[in-house]
């Protein structure tokens, strides 16, 4: 369920963003939930739900809504946005995963833009990467050297994808890759929405050495349509606290280690299981 401390009243722009927030993250949800979850009548739900309809961002349905088909191609500012603290977090954990690396490459992503944020201060290190949003932002710390895969960009990821892309970064080993998803299943892998884009985040995890999955909770158990790699193949998954216990063990039990953050309303410091105590998979 939503966080009870959200029913206390809101602005609407704030309540918008948690019904995407919701419906982003059950896939389907229905008026009489939202009503009661965030303490306001059936008829606001329905206003706010076609308000967002009209914005691309959820699609009605009798009595609900859905994600909106476009959704997954909004902006890259809007997704930053969502669940930022949660983002932030998974990042800076991600650091320590840079203490031998000399060659890392990264995806794209709003968690991986987070991570990359927090690279300026870094001294000789090669950052190879399909994200010109990443590579515009890291060029401006001349310690680093910054390597940026060609080909044909979408305007809504700022990712570069297509065969140059692919070509390219097959061909360039790095030490450790942090790559972020749509989707993390047990079963299914590592998904995203974008099949180019997903062929582009395979060719780098096939030549890192270390794979690092960078996933909030929303996205553990989910399945989209286009597959990376397989959970086996990952090393490291970094999610927050909020990830479903018993797809975490699924996880884990296929040889992935999985480090859960704390949510953002909790106290800074690991948390990757129940007990604090971070469990590897076998």
């Amino acid at each position: 369920m939503i966080d009870a401390r959200i029913v206390q009243p809101m602005q609407r722009s704030h309540r918008l963003n948690q019904i995407v927030s919701a419906v982003v993250a059950r896939g389907r949800i229905d008026v009489p939930t939202l009503a009661s979850e965030f303490g306001v009548s059936y008829a606001t739900i329905r206003r706010d739900l076609d308000a967002l309809q009209d914005q691309r961002l959820v699609r009605r349905t009798h009595g609900g809504a859905t994600i909106h088909a476009a959704f997954h191609d909004l902006p890259l500012s809007y997704k930053t946005a969502r669940e930022l603290p949660q983002k932030r977090s998974i990042a800076r954990r991600a650091l320590e995963f840079l203490r031998d690396a000399r060659v890392i490459g990264t995806t794209g992503g709003t968690t991986v833009t987070q991570f990359a944020n927090l690279l300026h201060d870094r001294d000789g290190l090669t950052v190879v990467t399909n994200a010109l949003n990443i590579a515009a932002d890291l060029i401006g710390n001349p310690r680093l050297r910054v390597v940026i895969a060609g080909g044909e960009v979408r305007g809504s990821s700022q990712e570069s994808v297509g065969r140059g892309a692919e070509a390219f970064l097959s061909g360039y080993p790095v030490d450790v890759a942090f790559v972020g998803v749509d989707g993390v299943d047990a079963t299914a892998g590592c998904t995203t929405y974008d099949p180019a884009g997903a062929r582009v985040n395979a060719a780098l995890v096939r030549r890192a050495r270390t794979k690092i999955v960078l996933a909030g909770a929303p996205k553990i158990g989910r399945v989209t349509l286009a597959p990376v790699c397989p959970m086996r193949e990952v090393d490291v998954l970094i999610t927050d606290s909020r990830a479903p216990a018993g797809e975490i063990a699924r996880i884990r039990a296929l040889g992935c280690r999985v480090i859960r953050v704390p949510a953002a309303s909790q106290q800074a410091g690991p948390c990757e299981t129940g007990d604090g105590a971070e469990e590897h998979g076998t």
